[in-house]
């Protein structure tokens, strides 16, 4: 009996930590569901969650490739309520280690958000080039600015 009540809460226990690992993933689609793009990406961890405004956040995005990868570009879009409202571009190897060997990897982004942003629910597209601009891989996924800390407009 005391070993079907052990069994019993570890299946509980596990079954909550899967439930909490899910519920805090961020949601991704992919710009073209019919695409083959050569990097897989496996999910996205956005901390902190909601963003604090005028305070570092770290977006980690897991990927697959299936090549070898030298050397590359990320063209990030933000939207808010759909309105374009940010755009930039980064080295894919000042975002992680490179070369990129078949496999897993992970692009790492820390960036301070601007304190006069509104709080609210923003949208981030990603695309991924490689050395030649061939598209690997186009990713969207949403991310909220939270109502707490941050400067106001009033403060700049």
């Amino acid at each position: 009996m005391e070993m079907m009540s052990s069994k019993f809460f570890l299946y509980f226990y596990l079954t909550l930590c899967l439930l909490y690992v899910f519920s805090n993933a961020t949601d991704i689609q992919y710009c073209d569901k019919s695409a083959d793009y050569n990097v897989e990406v496996k999910g996205v961890e956005i901390s902190p969650d909601p963003i604090a405004r005028g305070q570092p956040a770290t977006f980690s995005i897991a990927a697959t490739t299936g090549q070898a990868l030298s050397g590359g570009k990320l063209l990030i879009d933000v939207s808010f309520f759909g309105w374009h409202i940010h755009s930039e571009t980064h080295d894919l190897c000042g975002e992680t280690s490179c070369p990129v060997s078949v496999g897993d990897f992970v692009i790492s982004h820390s960036q301070v958000l601007p304190g006069y942003a509104p709080p609210g629910s923003y949208s981030l597209k990603m695309k991924l080039y490689d050395g030649k601009r061939h598209e690997l891989t186009c990713i969207n996924f949403g991310f909220d600015i939270g109502f707490g800390s941050g400067s106001s407009v009033a403060d700049i």
